[in-house]
Order: structure tokens, then sequence, then C-alpha cells
């Protein structure tokens, strides 16, 4: 069972810091480069729906296991003429056939599922051959300093943050997974604390 806080205010914590202004200009260099039939792993509040191109995209498949997310992404701002479903699940075990998705979009999601490795190998098995995997996570630093400050602050912070962790890997990660990471650029976002602000994105494909 949920609690009050999972369930009503969590979800505006939420929406109120994946909305920033640093966190919605990497969206932007991420989504649009979505095409086909597009799965989006925990989708959230539904903040990336305003910046897919309908000229490009057949449809989008929203999953996330939070029911009050949800509910807010139905609602969320979108193009005219954008095919969106949502659909509660989790990313670790997801029901679709394999091969059935052009492109898979994954923004400030791994830092919160519970095994990545899982929700990995599934995002590899329901691309297409020659599907793309675009990301957009924020997660452990290189830089030694930063990364000690990030085990610190993470038993404080996951409780708080939707069991958001500071310290897992981005593209290690990707490409353990069977990733091949084709572009990529990785940066601290500014106006960030660094602890909570290194971020990787890229486009990667199944090797």
């Amino acid at each position: 069972m949920t609690s009050f806080y999972d369930r009503h205010i969590l979800p505006r914590v939420i929406g109120c810091a994946c909305g920033a202004g640093a966190i919605a200009k990497q969206r932007a260099r991420v989504v649009p480069q979505a095409e086909g039939r597009v799965l989006e792993l925990g989708i959230g509040g539904g903040l990336n729906l305003a910046f897919y191109d309908p000229s490009r995209v057949t449809s989008v498949t929203g999953i996330d296991p939070s029911e009050g997310l949800r509910d807010r992404a139905l609602a969320a701002p979108r193009p005219e003429g954008l095919k969106v479903e949502i659909l509660a699940g989790e990313a670790e075990q997801m029901g679709f056939d394999s091969h059935s998705f052009d492109t898979v979009v994954c923004t400030f999601t791994l830092c919160s599922v519970h095994t990545p490795t899982a929700v990995l190998a599934e995002a590899r098995r329901v691309l297409k051959p020659g599907g793309r995997f675009l990301f957009c996570e924020h997660g452990l630093s290189p830089d030694a300093p930063v990364a000690r400050w990030q085990k610190r602050i993470e038993p404080f912070w996951t409780p708080l943050a939707g069991g958001c962790r500071l310290t897992r890997p981005v593209g290690a990660a990707i490409t353990a997974a069977g990733f091949v990471i084709k572009e990529t650029k990785a940066f601290y976002m500014p106006k960030a604390p660094r602890p909570l602000g290194w971020c990787e994105l890229g486009v990667a494909l199944s090797a």
C-alpha cells in the first residue's frame, strides 16, 4: 500500500523538480529525435510529451507505476495530432512483444527504477532491429569529490525523491546492457548542485 506522501505529495514534488528549466532544456535536446512507434519508460508526469514531433512519431506509449504521475501525464500538454497511450506498469517486466518499437525514450528514469539492468534488458528486447534508445539521465559523477558527496547525500535524498539514487552509473550501465552508444554528451547541469547535476544524454543502438 502506498502512503499519502507517495500518492499525493510525491507526484507534485517530482513534477516540479523534473519540470525545472535546466532539465526541460535537456529533454528538448533528446525527445525530438524520436521516430516511429515510441515507448517511453517512466513517463512520469508527461513532461516529454510537448517535445515529440508528430510528423516523425506514429504513436507514444508511456509506462509508469505511479497512478498520480500517470494522471498528470494524461493532462500534460502535447502537440496536436500526437497519439498517446499511458499504461500502468514497471519497466523491469513489460508485456509488449519483442521488436515492437522503433524508439525507446528514457529520461531521468534509471535513477529511480528498482533494477536498472532489467529495465535496460527489456528496452533492448522491445526495440526493433536498428531501433534507437534515446537517453538523458543523471547519475554517478566521474569526479571523486563529487561522487563522495553523492554517496553521503543519497541515504537522505532517496526516500524524499521517489527512490531516486545519485550513485548509479549511466553510460557504463547502458553499455553493459548490450547497447552501443553512438552519440553522447556528459556535463553538469547549469545551476544545479554538482552532486545532483551530473547528466549524460545520447543515442544508443542494440549491439
